[in-house]
């Protein structure tokens, strides 16, 4: 007699937690985000989760890419991974906001699901709170004067922070809360 998919254990649907299921906590520490990547996208096919699965696929398939384009192929750290998932999250919101403004809902609808897929595998993202304490060290840190003179700052600030942040809040956020604290 054969056990059904979702009973057997470790199976995904299953109620028994797995190493490298989603969300476990040993597999995050142990796995590379690529073979995290890759784990999920193989537990992705077996649930026949259709969304889920052509998104990881195009996820590692842009990782590929990157790896081998330029003059040497080269393994992308996780680092690396993380700005390419941001760059690829950033695709799919935007396809997004297009296809629903060209009344599209149905296509939007598919690339904000494709855009949630992607964020789980992305580091959370700094509040307001954690956003402006992160300037304010920085700036402590450059020795920035906020007032007429802290203009002069925005570089040195914005490098140490993009660095510090990267993945957990985008520069366009990162550098208004840089000008507003610099202007004093």
């Amino acid at each position: 007699m054969q056990i059904p998919l979702e009973e057997r254990p470790g199976a995904p649907g299953s109620d028994e937690e797995r190493p490298g299921a989603p969300g476990s906590d040993a597999r995050l520490n142990s796995m590379s985000l690529k073979e995290r990547l890759r784990a999920d996208l193989a537990h992705a096919i077996k649930a026949r989760d259709e969304v889920r699965t052509a998104t990881l696929r195009m996820a590692l398939a842009a990782i590929t890419t990157e790896e081998v384009s330029g003059a040497t192929a080269r393994t992308l750290t996780d680092e690396d991974i993380i700005k390419v998932l941001l760059r690829e999250r950033k695709k799919r919101d935007e396809a997004a906001e297009a296809f629903a403004a060209a009344g599209r809902q149905d296509l939007a609808d598919r690339e904000r699901a494709e855009a949630e897929v992607i964020a789980a595998y992305l580091p959370e993202p700094l509040s307001d709170d954690e956003l402006r304490a992160a300037v304010r060290e920085a700036i402590a840190e450059v020795g920035a004067v906020p007032g007429p003179e802290g203009a002069r700052f925005i570089g040195p600030v914005m490098k140490l922070l993009t660095a510090r942040l990267s993945g957990r809040a985008d520069g366009s956020r990162i550098a208004a809360e840089v000008r507003q604290q610099l202007a004093g």
